[in-house]
């Protein structure tokens, strides 16, 4: 039973947010308790342990570029909302299935299948605009009572079936264990259909505004709800599979016409956005220019297509997939450039450098300055045996750019490929500028760990793999590593003082796991 505590955590964790937007139709508008149920700093905990939990089971797809453009996204929407002081953690899961959640401490998860079904970004804005709305108008907060009543025998029925695939034991028992949790997720999605029509719909609507005051298209939340409609009737036919996001936000012809209702009164108010041309009303620019929409429009990030395909590779089963993927594509059309891209990375992961360096090379000619080409082509480059080229480009990105999380991820990773104790210093020099702003970052702990082992600095790089363990939602693990690591001889007084100390922080935490009968499987079984 032990064993799948740590697994049944991560479940509740996860029900909490899937029953999170559901509301009993009696529960009023204001005045709810829901409020008084959890502090801010709580939520904030109960969501960072929901992430973390779902990072050490491989649900999180966390790549620098992706995570870059999805949190300058997911800024803009939120500094134009009705709470622009609530903070919000965006995060990218790897699974193809098309959908987003909101749940506690303002953290909002978008599926890469969302993105890949998307048409433009001003789609995928809507989408987590509306997800927005469910933490600013605390959907999120009052849907845990209801959660709270609903939980307990979802729970039990899942520890049921998840006891009996466990003391079938072999190989198989793992499989059945995640089958009885799947399982339980999926009826509690299923309860996530009975929204209430008001909250979906000031969803909507306060998602909507925050488009507006973003400059993004508003008439985006009906494209994209008629997509999902398209997708849901075509699943009749067995074409497609039925979204997971109209599990939880469904989706009718009403609701598609009232947000495109909304979208035209927004237009047609004073101040209001539109994405035909319109007279500037910046008092820096001449007086009468007329701005096009397609100049509103690249408000964005401007990164939405390259974000796409890199997502495309990046959850595909294998990269040889994500290779037979475009070519594919290419066989019934020319590739657009955004796709030359993806391909390019596909072949970069499938160990393809020359392949990847001969397409990158004439798209960045045609694209200079792109960031995203830029960084590929750098990699592709040094994993090509072209280690000066790449070093050279590697360091006219940094000047340009210094401290991005990009850039300095991927050059320190490329640098520990080398294997060489150079490659590890000059990779821990490159990670330095980021520590003070990365204790929280698993991604950077792990490459600074790895260039500290590299550079034969094996306390330190002990010291950040203990962190990247615990921020992976192993807290047990981690405080075992650093008792391990305190023991060793090379220690010397300064790097104790930081062991013990971390020690003294992590040790409560595990206590508290132990209180509630939760312990890491994995330590269980040595």
């Amino acid at each position: 039973m032990r064993r799948i505590l740590p697994l049944t955590a991560a479940v509740t964790f996860a029900l909490a947010s899937l029953g999170a937007p559901a509301q009993e139709s009696s529960l009023p508008d204001i005045g709810s308790s829901a409020g008084q149920l959890l502090t801010p700093h709580q939520q904030e905990q109960y969501g960072a342990m929901m992430l973390a939990q779902l990072r050490h089971y491989d649900y999180l797809l966390e790549d620098p570029l992706v995570d870059g453009w999805l949190d300058s996204l997911g800024a803009r929407l939120a500094a134009n909302s009705d709470l622009p002081r609530q903070p919000f953690t965006f995060f990218m899961m790897g699974d193809r299935q098309i959908n987003a959640f909101a749940t506690l401490g303002g953290y909002i998860g978008v599926n890469a299948g969302l993105v890949l079904a998307a048409e433009r970004e001003d789609e995928v804005a809507a989408v987590m605009s509306h997800e927005i709305a469910h933490v600013t108008q605390e959907h999120v907060l009052r849907g845990v009572e209801r959660a709270q009543r609903d939980q307990v025998p979802i729970l039990l029925a899942m520890l049921g079936a998840v006891v009996l695939a466990q003391s079938a034991g072999g190989n198989s028992s793992d499989d059945a264990a995640q089958a009885a949790i799947v399982s339980a997720m999926g009826l509690a999605q299923q309860r996530q259909i009975n929204y209430t029509r008001s909250n979906e719909h000031e969803a909507d609507r306060l998602g909507i505004q925050t488009l507006a005051r973003s400059h993004y298209d508003t008439d985006a939340m009906a494209d994209f709800f008629g997509t999902m409609l398209t997708r849901s009737r075509a699943n009749a036919a067995g074409a497609y599979d039925t979204p997971d996001y109209l599990m939880t936000h469904p989706v009718t012809t009403t609701r598609i016409s009232e947000a495109k209702s909304r979208a035209e009164q927004l237009a047609r108010s004073p101040g209001g956005f539109s994405v035909g041309p319109r007279t500037s009303d910046n008092p820096l620019l001449p007086g009468g220019l007329v701005i096009g929409g397609d100049a509103l429009q690249s408000g964005g990030t401007g990164q939405f297509e390259l974000a796409r395909e890199r997502l495309r590779v990046l959850s595909a089963d294998t990269p040889p997939a994500a290779v037979r993927e475009y070519q594919q594509m290419a066989a019934t059309g020319p590739l657009t450039e955004a796709q030359q891209y993806g391909l390019a990375i596909a072949q970069l992961r499938a160990n393809e450098p020359g392949a990847a360096v001969a397409g990158l090379t004439p798209l960045l000619a045609r694209r200079p300055g792109d960031l995203w080409v830029a960084l590929g082509l750098a990699e592709a480059e040094s994993r090509s045996g072209d280690r000066k080229a790449a070093d050279a480009r590697f360091a006219e990105l940094l000047q340009r750019a210094p401290g991005n999380r990009a850039i300095v991820l991927t050059y320190a990773r490329v640098l520990s490929e080398r294997n060489t104790v150079d490659a590890g210093k000059r990779a821990q020099a490159v990670l330095r500028p980021l520590m003070a702003r990365s204790a929280d970052d698993p991604e950077f702990q792990r490459t600074f760990a790895r260039a500290s082992e590299i550079a034969g600095e094996p306390i330190r790089a002990g010291e950040a793999y203990a962190e990247a363990t615990l921020l992976s939602g192993r807290a047990e693990q981690a405080l075992v590593q650093l008792n391990t690591l305190k023991k060793r001889p090379e220690v010397d007084y300064y790097a104790r003082q930081r062991i013990e100390a971390r020690i003294a922080q992590i040790t409560p935490m595990v206590l508290e796991l132990h209180r509630q009968g939760i312990h890491d499987k994995v330590l269980d079984r040595r």
